[in-house]
């Protein structure tokens, strides 16, 4: 009786692994200027139909004020069984080209006296992307409607970026700080993350039971054990290389270190790389490949479909 329970253990986490394996992406896509991509949104579908891709991330819109629809998002999944397309959302940065956005908070790039008390100030890398005090009730309040127009549209889930905003308040007078406390909050900054990337799946999920949420960068978060449990994969870019120059070895052994608890919770990882020259695209892909990563290699712009593979 103990070997046949033991069979029947070793049958059921068999089983259990192909359907994680059946389940995972071999390859995605991730296009966020979808005009640029194709020249009519009928085209772009018609392109991503037929591009071979398991799992597709796109802006939540095609272009400006033009959404994706639900019929947009059936045709493309129709191209492919069991693919996904998924939302790109950035919720830890405010976008001055978002519906959301209000003309009067920024004069020449600086905040006005109009300007909510969560925008901070523009991102010198990006320009129109502006910090935000991430857990302020009434930012939260502007993303949670978003994610429900996303999922009434009819995606399979929601892309999280700038995930990693909360590094932005780890720096201080002091220098650095991991696990700086948030003294609004009074708790850590990291954990306000945490608690907000839950709070958006739990907001995906009651639309869609099976939405996939996949947080971008700001692998630290892992730490906690209830962020692994409510992430569907994770994305990652620039681990190996930071365009066509190789990245310290620090950093790439310290995110590698994060990956591996995902590894073991059986959550994908998608790495996203943006060399420019075949032997650094060749370098991102080897490495890929040898750390188990769904990879893409693609343009910074996220233009294109690029190249993807496991």
């Amino acid at each position: 009786m103990k070997n046949l329970h033991l069979s029947v253990a070793v049958l059921t986490f068999i089983l259990a692994h192909f359907a994680y394996a059946e389940s995972n992406p071999a390859s995605f896509a991730y296009i966020l200027q979808a005009d640029s991509f194709a020249k009519t949104k009928p085209a772009a579908v018609a392109q991503l139909k037929e591009s071979g891709r398991d799992w597709i991330v796109l802006d939540a819109a095609f272009a400006g004020n033009t959404p994706w629809e639900q019929a947009d998002l059936d045709a493309i999944r129709s191209g492919k069984a069991g693919r996904k397309v998924v939302a790109y959302l950035s919720i830890g940065e405010a976008e001055d080209y978002r519906p959301y956005w209000q003309s009067e908070w920024v004069n020449n790039g600086k905040r006005t006296a109009t300007a909510p008390v969560w925008l901070g100030i523009e991102n010198s890398e990006w320009k129109g992307n502006y910090q935000v005090r991430y857990w302020n009730a009434d930012w939260q309040k502007l993303m949670l409607t978003a994610i429900d127009d996303t999922m009434a549209r009819g995606f399979d889930g929601v892309y999280l970026d700038i995930v990693d905003g909360f590094e932005t308040y780890e720096q201080g007078a002091d220098g650095y700080l991991d696990d700086r406390m948030n003294p609004e909050t009074k708790q850590t900054y990291r954990r306000d993350m945490v608690d907000w990337v839950k709070a958006i799946a739990s907001r995906a999920r009651a639309k869609n039971p099976a939405a996939l949420v996949i947080p971008q960068n700001g692998s630290q978060l892992v730490a906690d054990k209830d962020f692994v449990e409510v992430i569907s994969a994770q994305g990652i870019e620039d681990l190996f290389t930071n365009g066509n120059k190789l990245q310290p070895a620090s950093h790439t052994d310290e995110i590698l270190g994060h990956l591996k608890i995902l590894a073991l919770a059986n959550k994908p990882v998608l790495l996203i790389e943006y060399p420019k020259t075949p032997e650094r695209q060749a370098l991102s892909k080897k490495l890929a490949k040898e750390n188990d990563l769904v990879w893409l290699v693609t343009d910074r712009q996220l233009k294109t479909l690029g190249q993807s593979g496991r």
